[in-house]
Protein backbone atom coordinates (compact mmCIF):
# COMPACT_ATOMS: atom_id res chain seq x y z
CA UNK A 1 0.00 0.00 0.00
CA UNK A 2 1.20 3.35 -0.42
CA UNK A 3 0.59 5.95 2.03
CA UNK A 4 -0.16 9.76 1.53
CA UNK A 5 2.92 11.79 2.09
CA UNK A 6 3.54 14.90 2.54
CA UNK A 7 7.14 15.40 2.07
CA UNK A 8 8.39 17.52 -0.25
CA UNK A 9 12.25 16.82 -0.52
CA UNK A 10 13.56 17.33 -3.60
CA UNK A 11 10.47 20.07 -5.29
CA UNK A 12 11.00 23.20 -6.19
CA UNK A 13 8.22 25.71 -4.73
CA UNK A 14 7.50 29.47 -5.55
CA UNK A 15 6.06 31.42 -3.31
CA UNK A 16 4.47 34.78 -4.25
CA UNK A 17 3.93 37.31 -1.56
CA UNK A 18 6.44 35.07 0.82
CA UNK A 19 8.24 38.40 2.62
CA UNK A 20 5.81 38.66 5.70
CA UNK A 21 2.79 37.11 7.07
CA UNK A 22 0.99 34.25 5.51
CA UNK A 23 3.23 33.87 2.67
CA UNK A 24 5.98 34.09 4.71
CA UNK A 25 4.52 31.22 6.37
CA UNK A 26 4.13 29.46 3.51
CA UNK A 27 7.84 29.55 2.57
CA UNK A 28 9.38 28.46 5.70
CA UNK A 29 6.93 25.66 6.14
CA UNK A 30 7.58 24.61 2.70
CA UNK A 31 11.06 24.57 3.71
CA UNK A 32 10.54 22.56 6.50
CA UNK A 33 9.14 19.61 4.11
CA UNK A 34 11.88 19.36 2.26
CA UNK A 35 11.73 21.71 -0.78
CA UNK A 36 14.08 24.09 -2.02
CA UNK A 37 12.14 27.53 -2.20
CA UNK A 38 12.28 30.49 -4.70
CA UNK A 39 11.25 33.53 -1.79
CA UNK A 40 9.09 35.90 -4.45
CA UNK A 41 7.75 39.35 -2.81
CA UNK A 42 7.78 43.41 -3.68
CA UNK A 43 10.13 44.22 -0.86
CA UNK A 44 13.74 42.66 -1.27
CA UNK A 45 15.03 43.35 2.40
CA UNK A 46 11.75 40.93 3.35
CA UNK A 47 12.92 38.35 0.83
CA UNK A 48 16.03 38.37 1.80
CA UNK A 49 15.47 38.00 5.23
CA UNK A 50 13.07 34.87 4.72
CA UNK A 51 15.81 33.55 2.95
CA UNK A 52 18.26 33.82 5.40
CA UNK A 53 15.76 32.27 7.88
CA UNK A 54 15.28 29.34 5.43
CA UNK A 55 18.98 28.56 5.24
CA UNK A 56 19.67 28.78 9.11
CA UNK A 57 17.49 26.01 8.93
CA UNK A 58 19.22 23.98 6.90
CA UNK A 59 17.19 24.48 3.69
CA UNK A 60 17.95 26.21 0.12
CA UNK A 61 16.15 29.00 -1.24
CA UNK A 62 16.85 31.88 -3.07
CA UNK A 63 15.18 35.66 -3.38
CA UNK A 64 13.85 37.30 -5.72
CA UNK A 65 12.17 40.25 -5.99
CA UNK A 66 8.86 40.58 -8.36
CA UNK A 67 5.72 42.79 -9.02
CA UNK A 68 3.64 40.38 -10.12
CA UNK A 69 1.41 43.51 -11.69
CA UNK A 70 4.47 43.21 -14.30
CA UNK A 71 4.66 40.35 -16.89
CA UNK A 72 8.25 40.83 -17.37
CA UNK A 73 8.92 40.38 -13.85
CA UNK A 74 6.86 37.39 -13.66
CA UNK A 75 8.64 35.94 -16.90
CA UNK A 76 12.35 36.79 -14.84
CA UNK A 77 11.31 34.99 -11.68
CA UNK A 78 10.36 32.33 -13.42
CA UNK A 79 13.87 32.46 -15.23
CA UNK A 80 15.60 32.77 -12.10
CA UNK A 81 14.35 29.77 -10.59
CA UNK A 82 14.87 27.80 -13.58
CA UNK A 83 18.56 28.39 -13.71
CA UNK A 84 19.04 28.14 -10.13
CA UNK A 85 16.86 24.90 -9.17
CA UNK A 86 16.28 23.43 -12.62
CA UNK A 87 12.93 23.06 -12.74
CA UNK A 88 9.36 24.40 -10.38
CA UNK A 89 7.36 21.72 -8.72
CA UNK A 90 4.99 24.11 -6.80
CA UNK A 91 3.61 27.46 -7.23
CA UNK A 92 1.82 29.18 -4.41
CA UNK A 93 0.00 32.34 -5.22
CA UNK A 94 0.16 34.32 -2.18
CA UNK A 95 0.38 37.57 -3.50
CA UNK A 96 -2.21 40.13 -2.88
CA UNK A 97 -3.39 43.72 -1.64
CA UNK A 98 -6.55 44.53 0.87
CA UNK A 99 -6.53 48.13 0.40
CA UNK A 100 -9.42 51.09 2.24
CA UNK A 101 -12.03 50.71 -0.39
CA UNK A 102 -15.56 51.93 1.52
CA UNK A 103 -18.58 51.97 -0.21
CA UNK A 104 -19.15 50.84 -3.37
CA UNK A 105 -20.63 53.88 -4.79
CA UNK A 106 -17.15 55.97 -3.77
CA UNK A 107 -15.09 53.28 -4.89
CA UNK A 108 -12.23 54.92 -7.49
CA UNK A 109 -10.70 52.97 -10.52
CA UNK A 110 -7.81 53.73 -9.13
CA UNK A 111 -8.03 51.26 -6.38
CA UNK A 112 -10.27 49.12 -8.35
CA UNK A 113 -7.41 48.40 -10.93
CA UNK A 114 -4.86 48.34 -7.81
CA UNK A 115 -6.56 45.30 -6.24
CA UNK A 116 -7.62 43.36 -9.52
CA UNK A 117 -4.22 43.82 -10.56
CA UNK A 118 -2.22 42.21 -8.49
CA UNK A 119 -4.93 40.04 -6.70
CA UNK A 120 -6.52 38.53 -10.16
CA UNK A 121 -4.23 39.62 -12.90
CA UNK A 122 -1.19 38.93 -11.21
CA UNK A 123 -2.34 35.73 -9.80
CA UNK A 124 -3.49 33.97 -13.29
CA UNK A 125 -0.45 35.26 -14.97
CA UNK A 126 1.94 33.80 -12.36
CA UNK A 127 -0.07 30.92 -12.92
CA UNK A 128 0.25 30.62 -16.90
CA UNK A 129 4.15 31.13 -16.65
CA UNK A 130 4.43 28.51 -14.53
CA UNK A 131 1.89 26.50 -15.79
CA UNK A 132 3.83 26.47 -19.40
CA UNK A 133 7.16 25.54 -17.24
CA UNK A 134 5.08 22.89 -15.33
CA UNK A 135 3.56 21.41 -19.03
CA UNK A 136 7.24 21.46 -20.85
CA UNK A 137 8.75 19.24 -17.81
CA UNK A 138 6.63 16.29 -18.48
CA UNK A 139 6.18 15.62 -14.99
CA UNK A 140 3.50 16.13 -12.17
CA UNK A 141 2.91 20.06 -10.71
CA UNK A 142 1.04 21.55 -7.76
CA UNK A 143 -0.27 25.19 -8.07
CA UNK A 144 -2.50 26.62 -4.76
CA UNK A 145 -3.60 29.68 -5.20
CA UNK A 146 -4.81 31.89 -2.39
CA UNK A 147 -8.20 33.51 -2.29
CA UNK A 148 -10.28 33.83 1.09
CA UNK A 149 -13.82 33.62 2.58
CA UNK A 150 -14.86 36.71 0.49
CA UNK A 151 -14.72 34.25 -2.52
CA UNK A 152 -18.08 32.31 -0.79
CA UNK A 153 -19.60 35.94 0.08
CA UNK A 154 -19.22 38.92 -0.42
CA UNK A 155 -17.60 41.76 2.18
CA UNK A 156 -19.40 45.33 3.15
CA UNK A 157 -16.94 48.19 1.80
CA UNK A 158 -14.64 45.59 0.22
CA UNK A 159 -16.03 45.24 -3.46
CA UNK A 160 -12.96 44.85 -5.50
CA UNK A 161 -11.49 42.81 -2.85
CA UNK A 162 -14.52 40.29 -2.82
CA UNK A 163 -14.28 39.89 -6.92
CA UNK A 164 -10.51 39.65 -6.87
CA UNK A 165 -11.17 36.37 -4.56
CA UNK A 166 -14.21 35.33 -5.96
CA UNK A 167 -12.13 35.30 -9.09
CA UNK A 168 -9.41 33.21 -7.93
CA UNK A 169 -11.79 30.41 -7.42
CA UNK A 170 -13.33 31.09 -10.48
CA UNK A 171 -9.42 30.52 -12.21
CA UNK A 172 -8.64 27.59 -9.89
CA UNK A 173 -11.37 25.44 -11.49
CA UNK A 174 -10.65 26.78 -14.50
CA UNK A 175 -6.89 26.27 -14.91
CA UNK A 176 -7.80 22.75 -12.71
CA UNK A 177 -9.79 21.61 -16.16
CA UNK A 178 -7.84 23.00 -18.80
CA UNK A 179 -4.43 21.15 -17.19
CA UNK A 180 -5.53 18.29 -15.39
CA UNK A 181 -4.43 16.36 -18.93
CA UNK A 182 -0.63 17.60 -17.93
CA UNK A 183 -0.45 16.56 -14.26
CA UNK A 184 -1.20 19.53 -12.67
CA UNK A 185 -3.56 19.83 -9.87
CA UNK A 186 -4.93 23.46 -9.12
CA UNK A 187 -6.64 23.99 -5.88
CA UNK A 188 -7.01 27.30 -3.79
CA UNK A 189 -6.90 27.73 -0.10
CA UNK A 190 -9.11 30.26 1.37
CA UNK A 191 -8.50 31.64 4.99
CA UNK A 192 -10.43 33.17 7.94
CA UNK A 193 -9.48 36.01 8.81
CA UNK A 194 -5.42 35.96 10.08
CA UNK A 195 -3.46 38.16 12.05
CA UNK A 196 -1.09 39.70 9.38
CA UNK A 197 0.57 43.19 8.42
CA UNK A 198 -1.97 43.38 5.69
CA UNK A 199 -5.12 42.93 8.31
CA UNK A 200 -3.52 45.54 10.56
CA UNK A 201 -5.95 48.18 10.08
CA UNK A 202 -8.88 45.66 9.41
CA UNK A 203 -8.38 43.90 13.06
CA UNK A 204 -7.25 47.13 14.23
CA UNK A 205 -11.13 47.87 15.68
CA UNK A 206 -10.90 45.60 18.68
CA UNK A 207 -15.30 45.27 18.73
CA UNK A 208 -14.91 44.57 15.22
CA UNK A 209 -12.43 41.49 15.71
CA UNK A 210 -14.36 40.33 18.52
CA UNK A 211 -17.36 39.70 16.20
CA UNK A 212 -15.07 37.75 14.04
CA UNK A 213 -14.17 35.87 16.68
CA UNK A 214 -17.36 34.79 17.79
CA UNK A 215 -18.40 34.02 13.98
CA UNK A 216 -16.04 31.24 14.16
CA UNK A 217 -17.07 27.84 16.22
CA UNK A 218 -13.21 27.41 16.88
CA UNK A 219 -12.90 31.01 18.49
CA UNK A 220 -9.57 32.34 17.30
CA UNK A 221 -8.33 34.00 14.25
CA UNK A 222 -6.08 32.67 11.99
CA UNK A 223 -2.50 32.17 12.12
CA UNK A 224 -0.13 31.90 8.98
CA UNK A 225 0.93 28.29 10.12
CA UNK A 226 -2.95 27.06 10.08
CA UNK A 227 -3.00 28.07 6.61
CA UNK A 228 0.54 26.92 5.94
CA UNK A 229 -0.71 23.72 6.78
CA UNK A 230 -3.88 23.37 4.18
CA UNK A 231 -1.40 24.63 1.53
CA UNK A 232 1.54 21.73 2.10
CA UNK A 233 -1.25 19.14 2.27
CA UNK A 234 -2.41 20.36 -1.59
CA UNK A 235 1.10 20.85 -3.21
CA UNK A 236 1.92 16.99 -1.48
CA UNK A 237 1.82 13.89 -3.11
CA UNK A 238 -1.19 12.86 -0.25
CA UNK A 239 -3.36 15.13 -2.57
CA UNK A 240 -3.13 13.67 -5.91
CA UNK A 241 -6.46 13.23 -6.37
CA UNK A 242 -7.55 16.51 -5.50
CA UNK A 243 -8.25 19.32 -8.03
CA UNK A 244 -10.44 22.49 -8.86
CA UNK A 245 -11.40 23.12 -5.29
CA UNK A 246 -11.43 25.62 -2.86
CA UNK A 247 -10.51 24.80 0.61
CA UNK A 248 -11.86 26.46 3.66
CA UNK A 249 -9.32 27.42 6.39
CA UNK A 250 -12.25 29.05 8.62
CA UNK A 251 -12.56 27.70 11.89
CA UNK A 252 -15.91 26.15 10.74
CA UNK A 253 -17.45 30.01 9.78
CA UNK A 254 -18.79 28.64 6.70
CA UNK A 255 -20.58 26.02 8.50
CA UNK A 256 -23.18 27.85 10.26
CA UNK A 257 -24.15 30.17 12.95
CA UNK A 258 -23.24 29.91 16.56
CA UNK A 259 -26.57 29.98 18.16
CA UNK A 260 -26.71 31.83 21.42
CA UNK A 261 -26.53 29.47 24.89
Amino acid sequence: MDYPSFDLKGKVAVVTGSGRGIGKGIALSMAHFGALVAVADRITDNVTEVTRQIVEMGGRAIPITVNIEDGEQINEMVDKTMTTFGGIDILVNNAGVLVEEGPAEELTSQKWDQVLNVNLKGTFFCAQAVGKTMISQHKRGKIVNIASLAAFFVMPNLSAYSVSKAGIASITKSLAIEWAKYGINVNAVAPTFVRTPMTEGLLSDNAAQQVYIKRMPLGRLGTPEDIAGAVIFLASPASNMITGQILPVDGGWLAGEILPR
